[in-house]
């Protein structure tokens, strides 16, 4: 391979978080190293994946690391979805990391929220103790800021799961993400936090052995874990062991994205965490999920009427008791949280409709879907710093004190309920369009059941918006003193909103490269193509270097 082709991107969105986390923790005294070397890193992972989405257009990009050819080996594969993921992941975690240290400078030092807010309490405890005691002794006995390095982990778990070409690396993409994010959700160690990590914890290791499981009987059936020799060898396979795989994956995946009924621990772990943790919580981890059921239903269970039935019922549930849920919350993060749930259903209808204008739709409707959730929770989070609270039933007036924050929060919840024309409206209406062209029965209550929930969706967050910012404060609403908020974090909140209107005017060229992503990712010669190019597997468990001695394959 040559070390500066475009080929040398794919594996920068893994390795330079993992080597960036390192060096962050090795400098963990140090919180403007920390801060420096986090942004650069994900402004890197930015850059790679930018390149790697041009790159990917013409073909899908491939390596095999180490040199050792698949199935064998491990191998990276940034086809045009992996690409457009990359890239969308990419940016929302470098806003919501420029937000989340903003907060913590703001509340006096990189060391404090959200990383270890504890500290900030251990230092004035230990300059009460021994005031003569100098920096390097106090730091010597503080905690170990931990936030910057698990948060580049949390990246790098979430690149490898897109880049993953074949199932196991898929599964150690997910365990690296899950490893951070256990940190992450319970930063600080509150009780609240502790309780809600538990059954976050117990429900992310039940889905992990499940797809442990997957995996094993995969291999024990077909003889490899390599994606793209699945997809020839599966359809050899009996139909039911082939269903048993597809099952056990559609329901480790199903847990990870929060499908009904597998979504009830989300509503109740996610509002607990810090605000930006929260945020790239809710807006990207149940899309990895997502991704992963898009990935395998598109490449290695190409139809199946049974499993498209159930996965068509199960959207619907998904759409349906999740925004029934948000109508009846009274608190604006576990309203954005059943929201969460209800629309993960919009993106499981484009997947189980199985055609390709529902899986452009569906991708399309996921990268709409990360931004605008995202900017939401990061408003939400300015609307708590602002007045300490996020209960509906404590705020009133907020369109007085602070307008700029009412916009913030107006725009990104009209796309998300999908008023035209903004890209949530686009999203839902290519969505509505390919379950119209499907004609069946259940294709038209999926269609039907769609529009509901978008018009429940926009009462939720109307009502929401009336309540916290237009009617009037409740009278013993008692805002904080502080009445300006850190530009530091409304600057990535303003980003990700405008990023999230910049969709709408981008929508064509979007909407085209979804289009080729989904054709891409549903034409499985293509895949299978870049992964083996000489046309037949070279997976004999040699080198390159050997195998192009032998003229292989």
């Amino acid at each position: 391979m040559n070390p500066w082709s475009v080929q040398t991107l794919v594996p920068l969105p893994v390795l330079v978080p993992l080597f960036a986390a390192g060096l962050a923790l090795a400098l963990h005294r140090y919180e403007r190293a920390q801060r420096i070397i986090s942004v650069t890193a994900l402004s890197v992972v930015v850059a790679a994946a930018a390149g790697l989405l041009v790159a990917a257009r013409d073909a899908p990009v491939v390596i095999d690391v180490g040199g050792w050819a698949a199935p064998v080996g491990v191998n990276l594969v940034a086809d045009p979805l992996a690409a457009l993921m990359l890239l969308v992941s990419g940016v929302v975690l470098l806003c919501v990391l420029l937000y989340s240290m903003a907060q913590g400078i703001a509340d006096g030092g990189g060391r404090a929220a959200p990383a270890v807010q504890d500290s900030e309490a251990i230092r004035r405890i230990l300059e009460a103790q021994d005031p003569d005691a100098d920096e390097a002794r106090r730091r010597g006995v503080l905690p170990v800021a931990i936030f910057h390095p698990t948060y580049l982990i949390l990246a790098a778990g979430v690149a490898d799961a897109f880049l993953a070409g074949d199932l196991f690396n898929l599964f150690v993409g997910f365990e690296i993400l899950l490893a951070a994010s256990y940190v992450l959700l319970t930063l600080g160690g509150t009780v609240e936090r502790i309780r809600a990590g538990s059954v976050y914890v117990v429900v992310a290791l039940l889905s992990s052995i499940i797809f442990l499981l997957a995996v094993g009987l995969t291999y024990a059936a077909t003889g490899t874990v390599n994606m793209a020799q699945l997809a020839e060898r599966l359809p050899d396979v009996e139909p039911g062991i082939r269903l048993g795989i597809q099952a056990l994956l559609l329901l480790a995946f199903g847990i990870k994205a929060a499908i009904f009924p597998l979504s009830a621990w989300l509503p109740d772990s996610y509002p607990t965490a810090p605000a930006p943790v929260t945020a790239v919580f809710a807006g990207l981890l149940t899309k990895v999920g997502v991704y992963a059921i898009l990935r395998t239903q598109t490449l290695l269970f190409p139809r199946n009427e049974v499993v498209e039935v159930v996965l068509l019922v199960l959207a619907l549930a998904t759409m349906l008791v999740g925004i029934l849920g948000a109508v009846a919350q009274d608190d604006v993060k576990r309203l954005l949280s059943f929201t969460l749930v209800s629309h993960i259903g919009y993106m499981i209808f484009g997947v189980a409709l199985a055609t390709a204008a529902s899986t452009a739709a569906a991708i399309f409707y996921v990268v709409h879907h990360i931004t605008v959730q995202t900017a939401l929770f990061l408003v939400v989070g300015l609307v708590e710093r602002r007045t300490g609270t996020t209960s509906l039933e404590r705020l009133g007036g907020l369109a007085a004190l602070a307008p700029g924050l009412a916009v913030l929060f107006f725009v990104p919840t009209m796309n998300l309920a999908g008023v035209p024309p903004l890209s949530g409206f686009l999203g839902k209406v290519g969505l509505l369009e390919a379950g119209v062209l499907d004609g069946s029965a259940l294709a038209w209550v999926l269609v039907t059941g769609s529009v509901v929930t978008s018009l429940l969706t926009l009462y939720a967050v109307i009502r929401a918006w009336n309540k916290a910012f237009w009617q009037p404060a409740p009278e013993d609403f008692r805002p904080p003193d502080e009445t300006r908020l850190p530009w530091g974090m409304i600057g990535p909140t303003a980003a990700l909103v405008g990023i999230g209107v910049a969709l709408t005017v981008v929508a064509g060229p979007l909407y085209d490269y979804a289009e080729h992503a989904a054709n891409v990712v549903m034409g499985d010669a293509v895949y299978v193509d870049a992964v083996f190019p000489d046309g037949a597997p070279r997976g004999t468990g040699e080198s390159d270097d050997v195998t192009s001695e032998e003229g292989g394959p």
